[in-house]
């Protein structure tokens, strides 16, 4: 070899493994961003869904006509039937988290909201794509938790409801979904379809644990290597 040729030199961003198979970390690093980026935007239709559809159904039942029209519920709140009596819309602000818990801890929900909305953000960035189910859950919860957020910073509490404390830091949710049992004469609390898709993305969340729980201890990843 010459002294004017020169050996190649190895590129610093290549690091094969030993049996020739490319390391996770450049597996990590060829990973399309862009399909994460396609479940944020998943994230962000079913957010817009939640919003719409409470802001439509809120601006609806606060027309006088509309409130005539309606009938009433056996407490003598204006409700629309859909299935019946079992199923309608009503409105409901929601100062509390599921069932109206935790209604006098205000920052410590809404914290807690904005913890788990930044935590499930970095989960969906850091988790495989072939983990469908997993996924599926983390984007629920997080559209759920963001479109109720959404509420908390953006509606000012209302001083004049009853049972309501006055100066809250934070606004309520709206909830307008009401299921009522008639055959147990119970009554669900009314939620919203971020409610629902925190619900599901809980439900798939347990099932990819379960999923993941069969799987033999011992299993290895396949080698490459013949």
């Amino acid at each position: 070899m010459s002294s004017s040729e020169q050996a190649p030199v190895p590129s610093a961003t290549a690091s094969p493994s030993v049996d020739g198979n490319p390391s996770p970390r450049d597996a990590q690093a060829r990973a399309p961003l862009s399909r994460h980026l396609i479940l944020l935007c998943v994230v962000a239709i079913l957010v817009g869904l939640d919003l719409w559809s409470k802001s439509a159904v809120f601006s609806w039942f606060q027309d006088p006509e509309a409130q005539a029209a309606l009938p009433r519920s056996e407490r003598g709140h204006p409700r629309f039937p859909i299935l019946g009596d079992w199923l309608g819309f009503m409105l409901n602000l929601n100062y509390g988290a599921a069932f109206g818990k935790g209604g006098s801890m205000p920052w410590l929900l809404v914290g807690g909201r904005c913890v788990a909305a930044v935590f499930l953000t970095v989960l969906i960035y850091r988790t495989p794509m072939g983990q469908r189910v997993y996924l599926s859950a983390l984007v629920l919860i997080l559209s759920g938790a963001l479109g109720n957020l959404y509420d908390n910073f953006t509606f000012a509490p209302a001083p004049d409801l009853p049972g309501v404390q006055a100066g809250r830091p934070f606004g309520p949710v709206r909830d307008f979904i009401d299921v009522y049992f008639y055959g147990w004469d119970w009554h669900f609390p009314t939620f919203n379809i971020a409610d629902s898709c925190i619900t599901v993305g809980a439900i798939l969340l347990l099932l990819s644990g379960l999923g993941a729980s069969r799987e033999p201890a011992g299993a290895a990843p396949e080698s490459g290597a013949a």
